[in-house]
């Protein structure tokens, strides 16, 4: 006898110990050794914390600003809240379930208001009971049930890092495209003064007799079209502050200003590492895998479903007629029971649950190696944006300064008396948009890094908070 029980505690540590189910494992993914046309290295750009990475102390400053106020994250943080207090209910499930039940009842042929033949005549009843329940979990099925919710909390938490790594790189962006507009700007402001100076100057030959009619209309299409730029540019510029004030969470104003767009100092090299480490870095891969380990611990929980429920329940309490008797030694009641629930015929519902659990999971694990792949490419064009536009940006600078020596050199012909002033304004509109470009690819070339700094997921391990600087924001 002693020897079946043991048997029997046995067999049921046994089953308490294993869940029904596939146990997670994580998927053959498409990890090459290294990014493509990168060679291996182990060290990485995103291990870098935010403010190492962005040094201008204007730009710190609205990134902590948006990271207190930004409404997206604070609705992520108050969604990984939710799911983790969910998770904690889901969790609540593995333990005994204790309760208070207490009633006054009166009728007829009826007991604790259930129907009951007990004679003629009405009758009270009164009842005071702690009573207990607890499932035990010899399938798994709560264990797995806990496993998909933490999964997901843990997915709603890698979101909310995703938040923050698209917060902190949005705002750089968008600070860096501010920073060009503005030299865009004052490219233009500055080329309008010189376009008016050599208005001036044709209007004064006209009116001496010295050149036609048709030396100003060109001087004043030349100035036309250079001041018609600066109201367009205007206009961008209050629209790229309004982008930055709804991610810093305040009403659209103007925008503190830093450093110029070309003192922008930015890592000179950036190391991408192992692709094999993005798995761990990129918040959208590690959501992607908590969902399938979520969607996997679903396989578990529909499984267990066609297997039956047992419960154990206890009571402890005491019943009576009479209220003042309730208490008596005489009323005690109690009871301890256990139970088995499990399905016998559902029309295939069970099956087909199960069945959808473990389509749904095969559909996670596409949408994980999907990811991956997603990331590997960002990874990629991030690394090349960089190095391309950084040869256009070079290129450019080479344009530029032959187009100024242009000009410098047409001005010493027309002084010279070697030749027109309209030698001097076709070097000036070749000049203008050249201008303009290479603002342009010196700031693409500075968010070619803010790119390969998301595409990495950098950031993504941050033991230390950031310097704490005083606000060039607020006096």
């Amino acid at each position: 006898m002693r020897a079946r029980r043991a048997l029997a505690v046995s067999l049921v540590a046994a089953m308490l110990g294993c869940a029904v189910g596939p146990n997670y494992r994580r998927p053959e993914l498409p990890t090459p050794p290294s990014f493509r046309d990168t060679p291996e290295e182990q060290a990485s750009i995103a291990d870098l914390p935010w403010w190492d990475v962005f040094k201008d102390e204007v730009l710190q400053a609205l990134i902590r600003e948006s990271l207190a106020q930004n409404r997206d994250l604070l609705t992520a943080v108050a969604n990984v809240e939710q799911s983790r207090d969910l998770a904690a209910v889901q969790r609540g499930e593995l333990f005994p379930q204790a309760g208070y039940d207490a009633g006054a009842f009166r009728g007829k042929n009826t007991s604790l208001g259930i129907p009951a033949t007990l004679g003629s005549g009405s009758h009270s009843a009164y009842l005071a009971a702690l009573n207990f329940a607890w499932e035990v979990d010899v399938w798994g099925r709560i264990r797995r049930a806990t496993e998909s919710a933490r999964a997901q909390m843990l997915a709603s938490e890698a979101f909310r890092r995703g938040v923050v790594l698209s917060l902190v790189t949005g705002v750089a962006q968008a600070y860096l495209e501010l920073r060009e507009l503005d030299l865009e700007l004052e490219i233009a402001k500055r080329t309008v003064q010189s376009f008016q100076e050599t208005f001036d100057l044709f209007t004064r030959q006209y009116k001496g007799g010295v050149t036609s009619k048709l030396d100003p209309l060109r001087g004043e299409a030349a100035l036309a079209q250079a001041a018609s730029t600066v109201p367009d540019i205007e206009r961008r510029i209050v629209a790229k502050e309004n982008e930055l004030s709804v991610l810093l969470g305040r009403p659209a104003g103007s925008i503190a200003r830093g450093a110029a767009l070309v003192d922008q100092v930015l890592p000179p090299e950036v190391p991408a590492g192992v692709p094999s480490l993005l798995l761990e870095r990129r918040p959208d891969l590690i959501q992607a895998e908590q969902n399938l380990i979520a969607a996997n611990a679903q396989i578990g929980v529909s499984f267990a479903q066609f297997f039956p429920r047992i419960g154990l329940t206890a009571l402890r309490g005491a019943i009576s007629t009479d209220l003042s008797q309730l208490l008596k030694s005489g009323n005690a009641a109690w009871s301890l029971g256990s139970q088995a629930v499990g399905p016998i015929l559902t029309w295939g519902q069970t099956w087909y649950t199960w069945e959808a659990a473990k389509a749904a999971d095969e559909a996670s694990i596409y949408q994980y190696q999907q990811a991956v792949l997603t990331a590997l490419a960002d990874v990629s064009n991030a690394l090349t944006a960089r190095e391309k536009v950084a040869a256009q940006r070079a290129e450019l600078e080479r344009q530029v300064a032959a187009l100024r020596e242009s000009v410098r050199l047409a001005q010493v012909r027309y002084v010279g008396g070697l030749s027109t002033y309209i030698e001097v304004l076709d070097a000036q509109q070749q000049l203008f948009p050249a201008e303009l470009s290479l603002a342009q690819a010196q700031r693409d070339e500075k968010l070619a890094i803010v790119a390969v700094y998301r595409a990495l997921g950098g950031g993504w391990s941050q033991a230390e908070e950031p310097p704490v600087i005083p606000s060039p924001l607020r006096p």
